[in-house]
Formats: structure tokens, sequence, C-alpha cells
């Protein structure tokens, strides 16, 4: 059976969460490189993998997929086994809250991280601009009342969904990672059960080789 592909750069945080999910099922996958710089994103060829010109796709023979959660979510059906279920559906209770969480991640915790990020590792880098100090203070605020929540979530379970590993904690890891390295880890710090989470993450061997990857280039 032909390797499954996945097109996009390292340093894009949506495609680290397709990677970590092929990696956590070991999952066999090639990783096809997509220039922004040249604009390959938006040329014909990507634009038949992902109408919107935004990456990750994923290819598996005739099947061709975009949105990271969608693929995420395939990955973890059609790799599952015993030792690798983070979607947890033979339970409908445990699945409803993997699903909750998923959600949380993408409609709270994503849309306040993801601005962080652009001003603090976006703009600067890419783009060689100024970080907007105000809007990441905003955002900093919203961030800290999201996490509030999910510290009282994780005093009661070691995991987001329960106490096993799912898809929900893995989703959090991309934009997660490049925060951690940022002046302002300590907001995490502060919340002694979101701390030993997000540890108990970047434990995990898939964390250390994604990551690895995103920070090469």
């Amino acid at each position: 059976m032909a390797p499954v592909k996945v097109y996009a750069p390292n340093m894009s945080t949506a495609a680290a969460r397709v990677l970590l999910c092929l990696e956590e099922v070991g999952a066999e996958y090639e990783q096809v490189p997509i220039n922004f710089a040249t604009g390959e994103h938006k040329s014909p060829a990507h634009l038949a993998r992902n109408p919107f010109g935004q990456v990750p796709a994923l290819e598996d023979g005739d099947l061709m997929l975009f949105e990271s959660r969608a693929i995420g979510r395939y990955v973890l059906r059609k790799f599952k086994s015993p030792g690798a279920d983070l979607l947890h559906e033979d339970n409908l209770a445990e699945s409803a809250m993997v699903n909750v969480w998923l959600e949380v991640e993408a409609q709270q915790y994503d849309k306040v991280m993801s601005l962080i990020f652009y001003q603090l590792i976006v703009i600067p880098v890419f783009y060689g601009g100024k970080t907007d100090e105000k809007v990441v203070a905003e955002n900093l605020e919203k961030l800290c009342k999201v996490l509030d929540v999910y510290e009282a979530r994780l005093s009661k379970s070691k995991y987001l969904a329960g106490d096993f590993l799912s898809f929900a904690d893995i989703s959090h890891i991309p934009l997660t990672h490049f925060f951690m390295s940022s002046p302002h880890a300590s907001v995490f710090d502060a919340r002694p059960h979101v701390k030993a989470w997000w540890e108990s993450l970047a434990s995990r061997p898939s964390y250390k080789k994604v990551t690895a990857a995103m920070s090469s280039k």
C-alpha cells in the first residue's frame, strides 16, 4: 500500500496537526513540501488539492482531503488500533467528549492563540515586521480566560476528554509549541494542571519528531 501524501510546508501548524495524528497511529506517509514564497499554494496543481489555496492537503489513492481536523479524523479512523484510538468512537459518551473539546480547541483556543502566533512569529519572522503588543496583550487576556476553564477541567481528568489521550489534546500541540518558547509561557506555568497536561503532551515521541521538523525551516 502506497503511503499517504501530505502537501504542506514544515512550518504549517495546521499540517502539524495532521502529521501528529499520522505519527500517533504509526502510519506511513510522505510529506510533499509546498513553497509559499513562490506562491505554489495558489498554483493550479495545488488548487486542485485544496480549492482555497491553503495547507494541508492529504492524498490517499484517489481520495483528496483538505481541512486539518477533518483529515485528522480520517487518519485516526483509518489507522485506528487498540493502542492508537484517539477518537473513542466505540464509546458514545467518550467520543462525545472528544468532539466537545475539539470544538473548544477550534472555537475558543485556536481563535486567540492563532492571533498571538501571528503577531509573535509570522509578522517578525516572515514579513520582517513589528509585533503589535496591544494585539498580543488583548488576546493573551482572552487566552488566560480559556486556560482557566482548562485548569478546572484538567483538575478532574488527566486529559481534556477524560483520563485518556485523544485528538482533542493532540490538536492543541502545534500552536502551543511555538507559544511555549515565547515570553508569555508563564500563563501555562501558573496553572498546575494545564502545565502538567502540556508536559505530558510535549513528552510524546510524536511531538518531538513533528516539532523538530517544524523548527528546521
